[in-house]
């Protein structure tokens, strides 16, 4: 009991990554986690939910750009290995660049990032060419697309920048096409040069 009630005290009642309220658990931070509160952290179910799919969802991680800056080293290392694991999402590479690690966390956040990208399948987004597309890419058109809902269509050769892959599936990415975030089937596209 004096487990959970040092890491509610520590957090103030909020999830440490992404601050939220109620149905918080105790996640430990492996490996050699003795049980102690420093070697664990205090989440929602919606982030535990995330760390342990094989696709998060990169949306609900921005969040991590004020968690990586907690004084916490456990916050630290889970922060680290979530960046780390988003390597698809340009703006998480952004943060990684930023967060600065003594020796000693790096060492544990590192020693855990095997086992924690054993849960993700890694997933290769193919243009029409067969080139591999990266998050922050930019791509064009090779065919005219209706776009349901929008009311327009996509003219062939329109250029679509800064790209998302979509995690869970290979054969779609998102871009904003006429001010409209869109899903945009891989096969229509050609990455840049």
């Amino acid at each position: 009991m004096a487990h959970i009630n040092a890491l509610e005290k520590r957090s103030g009642s909020n999830c440490e990554l992404c601050k939220a309220h109620g149905n918080l658990e105790i996640y430990k931070i492996e490996p050699n986690n003795n049980g102690r509160a420093e070697q664990a952290i205090f989440i929602c179910d919606k982030c535990l939910s995330q760390i342990d799919s094989k696709k998060p969802d990169p949306h609900h991680w921005h969040c991590l750009s004020s968690a990586m800056w907690s004084e916490v080293p456990a916050v630290q290392v889970m922060a680290w290995r979530l960046l780390s694991r988003l390597e698809n999402e340009a703006w998480a590479q952004d943060l990684l660049e930023q967060l600065y690690l003594d020796d000693e966390t790096l060492t544990w956040a590192k020693a855990g990032l095997n086992e924690d990208k054993d849960h993700i399948d890694e997933i290769k987004h193919l243009d029409a060419n067969g080139a591999i597309l990266a998050s922050g890419d930019s791509v064009t058109l090779i065919k005219d697309l209706n776009v349901k809902g929008a009311g327009f269509t996509a003219k062939r050769g329109t250029a679509v920048r800064n790209i998302s892959l979509v995690l869970d599936n290979e054969k779609q990415i998102e871009g904003r096409i006429n001010g409209q975030q869109i899903v945009i089937l891989v096969e229509f596209v050609k990455k840049s040069a």
